[in-house]
């Protein structure tokens, strides 16, 4: 196995922690604080190709593949996580189930748009009686002739309330299997239809800059012909595109757990107590040296993880396995880093002080630690 990138492998991520240094670094911060979209970096990143990267050219996209994606959020999330949720959740939990499941018509219509980062779609799953059970859905989609009723509401979706929001995806209880179970099925919900209402942004510990809102749908109505892939099929199609996201949300832990060692590294060089800079003090090297150990083996995983998907092998459990132990020494590498940086990290203007905000979410979002060793667990038979 070896894990070494290729030539073009490496530009994009030289290319893409170029961007993240010399773009986002120097105005996340007020973006941070102010809880406002960086709307002027989002259209950057699309005039990059960062929103089509994992998308064919047929579609709009630059042709390349899933790791190509995952490296580039790694390099965003090393400087800001707000940035790199946005194109996780755009790419993975946005464009890509209409990718994947969507008809032509359906692809023809929203991909050249979501692809350029024009526009952004949302994943409308979590509900507020329902994080972790999504198969406990109550939000209801009936057909009346030839459209679509939804009735329900989601929680804490990303992506769906920005300016450029173009669409969300809803999953809804469109009937009763044969089994008594619950039919649940997927639906394309375009930005602005009657009914279709955004609640204020919440607010939050970490991710400030990202775009996160309640979701409500009152007898809105949409075409029958929005259903997205087979009727029935959504609880599939979510659990497909959550092992993929897994994988994303591990390369951004990475990125994460990595600024929290670049930060260090600067901080021990120029900060000095009793005479001399702190990273002289074994203690301090010790730390970083811990910090950089976490980073890599996490990396290790979620190229693991990503490699098996490419291949059209079995990746779920280590797609799990990736995001649990990206997000928890991402967590990990925030304490320490914020440790390291004493009072001056407990400090907003500093950018471990937003690791830090930033990193207790990836334990949550896209499915909890305690999801992932249940998937793991079950994966292995027990």
């Amino acid at each position: 196995m070896d894990f070494r990138l290729t030539d073009e492998q490496a530009a994009l991520r030289e290319s893409v922690r170029d961007f993240a240094r010399e773009v986002v670094a120097p105005v996340i911060a007020e973006h941070y604080e102010r809880h406002t979209f960086p709307y002027e970096v989002i259209r950057q990143m699309g005039k990059m190709g960062l929103f089509g990267l994992p998308f064919g050219e047929e579609h709009g996209g630059m042709g390349g593949d899933y790791f190509a994606l995952c490296l580039a959020l790694e390099e965003l999330a090393r400087v800001d996580s707000s940035v790199a949720i946005t194109l996780e959740a755009a790419v993975s939990l946005g464009a890509m189930p209409i990718y994947r499941f969507g008809t032509d018509e359906q692809r023809a219509t929203w991909l050249p748009k979501l692809l350029s980062g024009e526009a952004l779609a949302g994943f409308g799953l979590t509900e507020p009686g329902t994080g972790s059970d999504a198969a406990g859905t109550q939000t209801r989609a009936v057909l009346d002739g030839d459209e679509w009723v939804i009735n329900g509401s989601k929680a804490f979706i990303t992506n769906s309330g920005t300016d450029i929001t173009a669409l969300v995806t809803v999953t809804a209880v469109t009937g009763t299997n044969p089994d008594g179970s619950k039919e649940l099925s997927t639906i394309i919900v375009p930005n602005g239809t009657p009914g279709f209402t955004v609640a204020p942004g919440y607010s939050k510990v970490g991710w400030t800059a990202s775009d996160t809102h309640e979701l409500t749908f009152d007898d809105c109505r949409v075409p029958a012909a929005n259903l997205l892939g087979e009727r029935g099929r959504g609880f599939a199609q979510f659990l497909q595109i959550l092992d993929e996201g897994r994988i994303a949300i591990a390369a951004l832990a990475v990125g994460l757990a990595q600024g929290c060692v670049d930060e260090s590294i600067k901080y021990a060089k120029e900060r000095h107590a009793f005479g001399r800079p702190i990273g002289a003090n074994q203690a301090i090297q010790f730390k970083i040296a811990d910090m950089e150990l976490k980073a890599h083996t996490a990396r290790l995983a979620y190229y693991d993880a990503a490699a098996r998907m490419l291949a059209g092998e079995p990746f779920k459990r280590q797609a799990a396995i990736a995001k649990l132990h990206a997000s928890t020494i991402a967590v990990d590498n925030a304490r320490e880093a914020t440790q390291i940086h004493g009072g001056y990290g407990f400090m907003n203007e500093s950018p471990v002080a937003r690791f830090w905000r930033d990193s207790k979410i990836l334990e949550i979002g896209e499915g909890t630690s305690e999801v992932q060793r249940m998937i793991i667990a079950r994966d292995l038979g027990i």
